[in-house]
This record gives structure tokens, sequence and C-alpha cells, in this order.
């Protein structure tokens, strides 16, 4: 298996601490499946990326930008704290939505055939151009990813409450647990809208690879208690999910933050 990138070898050093996401971060990603960060790269290589994509160029095997991107130290810092030092790569794909599409993509999970039980992909989405609401931003359903589902078998649904467009500038990037359900939207301008996708397999084990500091916060404890507006009935079966999660990301048993500290009177 290659790894995440070929100028990445064995013994890789890294990211600095200060790069690392924080512990409130970290909740975030947990409780809704994902984490953006609007105008993030560098517009320099920005422009650099997009140049690269309208010549034809985009993709991860013929680019050379895009591999900047993502070797750029505070995107590696969050890589790192969602998949180690070393990632493994899985896949990418470059996203064109051509201009003035009217048609939207369904609802849908990327290969949700999985036997771990705790562990998983991530996969991050990259925006080089602005992408208001009208150029198609994807679509994502947050605190999704915890409803394990076999790739197309959403698509009967439509507009979800909750659902959230990756609304950003040029430099977006998103990182997503992969079993958040998503879906490319319309795009009612007169410009191509480009995504560049990269899938990774985590290298390590996924425990207190963030930057730990506040873990016992009130600040996390409110963003893990959380519910999102579909839950309905469910917010106590999905808040359940949510600790055993929070749990194998910290690298501690000990924590509970379920209601009512359900894992540990359950023994789990």
């Amino acid at each position: 298996m290659a790894t995440m990138m070929p100028t990445v070898r064995s013994g890789a050093s890294s990211a600095a601490r200060r790069h690392l996401l924080t512990a409130p971060q970290m909740a975030r990603f947990v409780t809704d499946g994902f984490i953006m960060f609007d105008a993030f790269v560098p517009a320099a290589l920005n422009e650099r990326v997009h140049a690269e994509q309208e010549a034809g160029r985009g993709h991860w095997h013929e680019g050379e930008a895009i591999h900047e991107v993502f070797e750029w130290e505070p995107v590696r810092g969050i890589l790192q704290s969602l998949v180690g030092i070393e990632p493994v790569y899985d896949h990418s794909a470059l996203h064109v939505v051509g201009p003035n599409q009217e048609t939207a993509q369904d609802w849908h999970a990327d290969s949700i055939i999985d036997a771990r039980e705790h562990a998983f992909d991530i996969q991050a989405m990259y925006f080089s151009h602005d992408v208001p609401k009208e150029t198609g931003p994807t679509l994502v359903l947050p605190g999704s990813h915890l409803r394990r589902v076999s790739n197309m078998s959403i698509a009967r649904y439509k507009n979800i409450v909750g659902q959230r467009q990756l609304i950003g500038s040029a430099g977006t990037i998103a990182f997503l647990h992969m079993g958040l359900w998503h879906c490319a939207q319309p795009n009612h301008t007169d410009r191509t809208r480009y995504m560049f996708k990269l899938r990774l397999r985590p290298g390590q084990e996924q425990r207190g690879l963030f930057n730990t500091d506040g873990l016992d916060s009130q600040e996390v404890r409110q963003v893990l208690r959380g519910a999102q507006p579909w839950f309905g009935d469910q917010e106590r079966a999905e808040n359940v999910q949510r600790a055993k999660l929070w749990r194998y990301v910290c690298g501690d048993d000990s924590v509970d933050v379920a209601f009512e500290g359900v894992l540990t009177r359950m023994h789990i």
C-alpha cells in the first residue's frame, strides 16, 4: 500500500503542536462528522491549483500544486490529528460541476463497508476557488456519520432538516468522517465548480492524536452534548454512539460524556 504521497517516508516528522486540532475542534468533528476551515489555504497556492484544474491537470497523479496543499504544515497537522503521521492513500478524485448544471447528486455515503468498530477514514474536500451557494458547494448532513448506511441506500431522501452546504472562499477545506452523508449541488453560474477530494486511511490507531489540552472543559462538553435538528426522538441513542467515538479518539476508556454516564453504568 502506498503512503499518502510519494514524498512521505517511514519516520515522517510530526507537525508542530500548534497545528494540531484542539479539544473543542475535535469535539466538533466527533459531533458533526466534519470540520471546515474557510479560506484556509494561502491565496497563491489556491491560484496555482485552480490553474492546473482549468488546464485539465487537477488530478492527484497529474498536478503538482495539489500535493503542496496537503504537504503544508497546517494541513498536515489536521490530518495528523485525525489519521496519524503516516496516513495511507486510499483514493482521490476531482469533482467537477459544470456551468449551469441544474441537477443535484443524490445523497450518499462513500464506500461504507467496514468491519472496524470506531476507526475511520477521512475525506478532505478542498476548494481552490470561491464557492458561494449558487455554485453548488457540497451538501452535508451534520451528525449523519454515525448512521452507517450502504452507499446509495439514502438516495431516496431529498431535503433533510439541519443539512448544510460547504459554502466558503477560495482555499476552504473540509475534513469529513467517511460515513458523513453528502451530495453535490446544482451550479447556477457560468463558472465551473471544482472540488478536490482526498481519502486517507489511518496509519496508526486514532487515539490521542490531537491536542488534548482542555479535554474536560465545559466548552468541550457543551459541543458533545448538542443535538442535531434531525435527531427527533433518537437523541439519546445518537448521544451514546457519539460518546463511544469520543472515548476512542481521546485514547482514554474512562472518559464518559454520554447522558447520565451511561457508558460507565453499563460497564462499557
